[in-house]
């Protein structure tokens, strides 16, 4: 049984207590939100984990990394390095995007060496395995499609992103109501690419009904994706990705009643002043389904400090309510992300996290500033290191410089003003 099944038979998993101890909420809370639908804990049994997350309303914020090759970029050791710097640095999932090399085998590996939830995108391998074997990607079919999705939920994968909201209605939007960038979701095009082509509909909208059955049977959480997502903030919610949120809500309710978890992808690019209407508006027109946002980015001008700019809206967009944050590194829209860029990219996003963790009043969120804190205000600096968000990095910054007060820094030196105040209260 998949945990929304047990949720609603009122039946209690391990993950499920698992879950309840990391956040430090009650088991039976849990198992409502579950079965409500506004909780998902992504995990196939066939795929051995030590780290188990839940992601949705009442639990503090999760963070997702992507990574996987490229067709210029085939280095499966570069990707698992990625992933271990992604784990380590406190991404609570890990996503697959490889499009280059021998997909299952890099997924395999990738799976062997993931203690933390993993996804993927099959359309990716399907237009891969299409192009390779029939010619072009344009030549699949939705059984090529289907057999992809099966084999990967063979494999252990946890939760899939699959584009049931791009169809020739939703389509149609973006030709109707112009756009500056049409469609910037690489599976969104694809897909788009391939309807244009055969004069068909989605198959993965023709066939979700398959596709449910399939995520049924191994509890894959499915990641309903935002083929239509803004990438321009000049495009941000326009009618184009409204109509493939109002769809991907209808889905959503079909797949819960097939028992089957369910999560809602959002934008992309989106400016401050809209980013609090997407939120409500997937809540509204999802049923509360966990929100996965793509930073988002609240700017465009941000080329090689995009982490920074994904940051800011994700900060925000968790604040608002968004369950789930996707990372975004320092390379996006320019190149295939390096391990620093990666790494850079999780640790942004798990200070936008934390501070939107912090503004919802998550439990226990806070305590680790306060913990901080009263750190700085001891001068205690292996206490500060210890709770920075990247230990490293601040142990570094901190033998870098030689201060000649070993109880201060070298930004104030015998200025300091916690130290000067703290003599000075000691005499009033």
């Amino acid at each position: 049984m998949t945990q929304l099944e047990l949720a609603l038979k009122n039946k209690t998993s391990e993950s499920m207590r698992k879950v309840s101890e990391i956040e430090g909420v009650s088991v039976s809370f849990l198992k409502k939100q579950i079965a409500e639908g506004k909780v998902v804990i992504p995990g196939n049994s066939l795929h051995s984990k030590t780290k188990i997350c839940g992601v949705g309303q009442g639990l503090c914020t999760k963070i997702n990394a992507n990574i996987g090759t490229s067709s210029d970029e085939t280095d499966i050791a570069d990707e698992i390095e990625k992933l271990k710097v992604s784990i380590e640095y406190g991404a609570d999932t890990i996503m697959d995007l490889s499009v280059g090399g021998d997909l299952a085998a890099i997924r395999k590996a990738m799976l062997t060496q993931s203690s933390i939830p993993l996804g993927t995108v099959p359309i990716y391998e399907a237009a891969q395995g299409a192009a390779k074997h029939k010619s072009s990607f344009l030549k699949m079919t939705s059984s090529d499609i289907l057999g992809v999705i099966e084999a990967q939920a063979e494999q252990g994968v946890d939760f899939m992103t699959v584009h049931s909201g791009v169809t020739i209605k939703t389509v149609s939007m973006v030709k109707k109501y112009k756009r500056i960038l049409d469609i910037v979701s690489r599976g969104g095009a694809i897909l788009t690419s391939w309807m244009a082509h055969n004069k068909r509909e989605n198959p993965l909208y023709e066939d979700f009904d398959k596709v449910l059955d399939i995520a049924y049977k191994y509890d894959v959480t499915l990641s309903l994706g935002d083929g239509l997502r803004p990438g321009s903030i000049l495009d941000a919610t326009d009618k184009a990705q409204l109509s493939e949120l109002r769809l991907l809500g209808k889905l959503a309710r079909r797949a819960r009643e097939k028992k089957v978890q369910v999560i809602i992808e959002g934008p992309g690019h989106v400016p401050l002043s809209q980013i609090k209407r997407n939120i409500e508006l997937e809540k509204r027109l999802c049923d509360n389904a966990p929100f996965y946002v793509l930073g988002p980015l609240v700017t465009d001008i941000s080329s090689t400090r995009d982490h920074i700019s994904g940051a800011i809206g994700g900060a925000l967009a968790a604040s608002f309510g968004a369950d789930f944050l996707c990372v975004v590194s320092p390379a996006e829209h320019l190149r295939h992300p390096s391990v620093e860029d990666v790494k850079e990219g999780v640790v942004a996003s798990r200070i936008a996290a934390h501070s939107g963790d912090i503004a919802k009043g998550v439990k226990g969120a806070i305590s680790w500033d306060e913990k901080m804190s009263l750190a700085r205000k001891k001068r205690d600096w292996e206490a500060q290191i210890a709770l920075s968000i990247d230990p490293k990095k601040a142990r570094e910054f901190r033998m870098a410089s030689k201060p000649h007060l070993l109880d201060v820094c070298t930004m104030c030196s015998e200025y300091c003003s916690i130290k000067l105040i703290e003599e000075c209260l000691q005499t009033l």
